[in-house]
């Protein structure tokens, strides 16, 4: 029973890891919290749905039992990346419409704004796509263990690789290119980076697109995990994953990662061991005990 919860609670952190990214990242450049990133991440699992509905797979439901796994990582990854970069669109829009007018104003007035932009995209989905659970197309093999000793399924392996992959990425692309090294410098001092000719604008709603996207690729591995989506999932899960940007140092892009995957584990574990009733709860407790006991996180560094 532990590693089972030991490997559901990797899965979960895998996801609260991505959906945290993109917390930091904003965080790190503009020290405000996008409280919109968790309805960026429900939008992506619905996006996930309309996209393979749109290539016809969720009306033939053709599984990994039908057409086997190497004819099916085909459409499931032209399906994340059309998501990832339809929801980095939507991360443009809440950065001009949310953010922009309002990044010489008080840090209060953007905050309230972003609250309002949540509201918004939560009554958007509602209204375009029914206020009722929404099921994931029946693509994906039933979750059979892979071997009987570990009981990790196809799925979670799939979460797995993919959650590695794109923070691999992510930590190449703001180490190694160019604009990741802008991203950098404008999270330093934006003024600066500014005044040495750093376009900020395009490094702002640049990692907004990127933030949004993984976001979005984390909704479609959910849903593909739950098997079902709904427009509220982003309120809670967004929070969770704020908690994991904080535990791990909010603006720390390692932290993030190293963040999500505790939290991750320490949910599930207990939830097996202490109570399921409480499972959303413990998120919370962890977030008042690093706040009270280490603000600046595992991993951050004082600003002042």
């Amino acid at each position: 029973m532990f590693l089972q919860q030991v490997i559901n609670g990797l899965t979960l952190g895998a996801v609260y890891a991505l959906i945290a990214l993109g917390y930091t990242m904003v965080y790190g450049i503009l020290e405000l919290i996008n409280f919109a990133h968790g309805e960026i991440y429900m939008i992506g699992a619905y996006l996930g749905m309309i996209y393979l509905g749109a290539l016809g797979w969720a009306a033939h439901g053709q599984g990994a039992e039908v057409i086997g796994w190497g004819a099916l990582w085909m459409p499931l990854l032209a399906v994340t990346v059309l998501s990832m970069l339809t929801a980095a669109g939507y991360g443009v829009a809440v950065e001009r419409v949310a953010y922009r007018p309002l990044r010489a104003a008080h840090r209060l007035a953007p905050l309230i704004s972003a609250i309002g932009a949540s509201i918004f995209l939560q009554n958007y989905v509602m209204l375009t796509q029914g206020s009722t659970d929404k099921i994931f197309p029946h693509i994906l093999p039933a979750p059979t263990p892979i071997w009987a000793a570990v009981p990790i399924t196809p799925i979670q392996l799939l979460i797995w690789v993919s959650s590695v992959l794109l923070m691999a990425a992510l930590h190449l692309f703001v180490r190694k290119t160019r604009l990741g090294k802008a991203m950098r410098a404008t999270a330093q001092d934006r003024t600066m980076a500014a005044l040495c000719g750093i376009p900020t604008d395009r490094v702002i709603v640049t990692t907004f697109m990127i933030g949004s996207g993984l976001a979005a690729a984390a909704g479609i591995m959910a849903a593909m995990y739950y098997g079902v989506a709904h427009f509220t999932i982003g309120y809670v899960a967004g929070l969770k994953a704020f908690t994991a940007a904080v535990l791990g140092g909010i603006g720390h892009i390692p932290g993030a990662m190293i963040g999500g995957v505790l939290l991750g584990l320490v949910e599930s574990l207990g939830a097996a061991y202490v109570s399921g009733e409480f499972k959303d709860g413990f998120a919370f407790l962890i977030l008042i005990l690093v706040l009270l006991l280490r603000p600046t996180g595992l991993w951050g560094e004082k600003t002042g």
